[in-house]
């Protein structure tokens, strides 16, 4: 079964909480507190992988977790990280972000990964709250939550020449002809349901050739077996139209119009493509009669072309120079990417400081800063330890002064995090809501 779409659920591991311990033994004569880190959880990592060609496995299983982070342990032990999961697609597929929208990756290389979901960073056991005024820390932090998030992929096969043609026109015969692909072929419409993928290899050239379930008239109106499959040609260097000389019902001339038309109604940039006109079955007797016609049609057209015989092997050597001219014009004008550059610059994108916020929702004022957000949801702040730590890295941070100048009121309720404070502006600080 032929799959090429599908949604996913995808979460990464918790990270461990940290541990709060303290080492009290006969020879350690300095111990105290000794509670280690938590383990970060596993990230969900998205990889492509050659050797698969559809989606199916994603229409059985939904949902991916990947594995949380240990505890920490006593004896600053730190807790095991979580192991990552991979979960391998085929080569073409793009992931998109449900809710936003967003395209996340596009992985059209073998070994290509992209990491989907990162893993909660675990927490910091008491042996890193150890100061000089607070030698037995009783508090550690949780560990983060993974991220989580529903998941679309679509696959777009990577294949450089794409065949088009009406239902019997030969497409099949002709990938058979000329790649390793063994496509159903029947004296019949519609034998192709799925994409087919050939590897044509050549002197000095090896390139793929897909194969696109015939189109109808009417095919954008989801007549026939609609247009659903044109996606697996957006890729593709050059399109090779197969037009069978001998269809009286829609001889090539019609054919040609027909195909353009519902290439256009699916995606003009598709018809900005170069293209190449195979007008086959020339073995028979009624298309040998029409080729004058069809010759003198195709020379106004100005689109190169070749008469050809799928089914005898006529012509075929000029109709895969064609392609091959046209793959490798492709592959030659395709811009080298600056990796190094482009990671430079997502490093200095993540070196930007997130400048903290306060607005008001309601009757709510909730504080927009990842940094405050984050320690806050790690740690118990009902243990007066860590609410006292808390508080003073607020103050650090700059979050007082920022409620200072918003000019919160006494009784106004701040949320920061999973908790709800109020402004004590006596003392200048937070009060935590019960």
């Amino acid at each position: 079964m032929f799959i090429d779409r599908a949604k996913i659920y995808v979460k990464a591991g918790d990270g461990g909480n940290g541990c709060i311990a303290f080492r009290r033994e006969k020879f350690v004569p300095k111990g105290g507190p000794a509670g280690g880190d938590g383990g970060k959880g596993g990230d969900v990592i998205i990889e492509a992988d050659e050797n698969l060609d559809t989606l199916l496995d994603f229409h059985y299983k939904r949902h991916y977790y990947a594995e949380r982070g240990e505890h920490g342990k006593g004896k600053n032990q730190k807790g095991k990280d979580g192991k990552d999961l991979v979960i391998k697609v085929p080569v073409g597929t793009l992931i998109f972000d449900v809710e936003t929208g967003e395209l996340l990756a596009d992985l059209v290389s073998h070994g290509q990964r992209v990491v989907v979901a990162k893993g909660g960073k675990g927490g910091r056991g008491n042996a890193h709250f150890a100061t000089s005024t607070r030698q037995t820390p009783y508090f550690a932090e949780k560990g983060e939550k993974g991220e989580e998030r529903w998941l679309y992929l679509e696959l777009k096969l990577l294949a450089d020449v794409g065949l088009l043609g009406l239902p019997n026109a030969g497409k099949s015969t002709l990938l058979s002809r000329i790649s390793n692909a063994t496509p159903e072929i029947a004296p019949y419409p519609f034998t192709t349901k799925t994409p087919n993928l050939g590897v044509v290899e050549r002197e000095d050239i090896t390139f793929t050739v897909a194969d696109i379930p015939g189109l109808i008239e009417g095919a954008h109106e989801n007549k026939g077996m609609g247009d659903e499959f044109l996606r697996h040609i957006e890729r593709t260097s050059v399109l090779v139209f197969v037009l069978d000389a001998a269809d009286m019902i829609n001889p090539p001339q019609r054919a040609y119009e027909i195909l353009k038309k519902e290439l256009y109604l699916y995606s003009p940039k598709l018809l900005e493509k170069p293209r190449i006109i195979a007008i086959n079955k020339i073995d028979l007797p009624e298309a040998q009669e029409r080729i004058p016609e069809i010759e003198e049609w195709l020379k106004n057209e100005g689109v190169p072309y070749v008469f050809i015989s799928a089914k005898e092997g006529i012509n075929i050597d000029k109709l895969l120079e064609l392609m091959e001219k046209y793959v490798k014009e492709k592959k030659e004008s395709i811009p080298v990417v600056e990796i190094e550059k482009e990671i430079e610059e997502l490093k200095q994108e993540n070196k930007k400081q997130e400048i903290p916020e306060i607005i008001k929702e309601g009757d709510l004022w909730i504080l927009k800063d990842k940094k405050t957000e984050s320690l806050a949801n790690k740690l118990d702040l009902y243990n007066p330890q860590a609410f006292s730590y808390f508080l003073n890295y607020a103050k650090r941070r700059g979050i007082i002064k920022l409620i200072n100048r918003a000019k919160i009121k006494d009784d106004e309720e701040i949320k920061i995090g999973n908790y709800v404070f109020k402004y004590n502006s006596k003392n200048n600080s937070l009060e935590l809501i019960e």
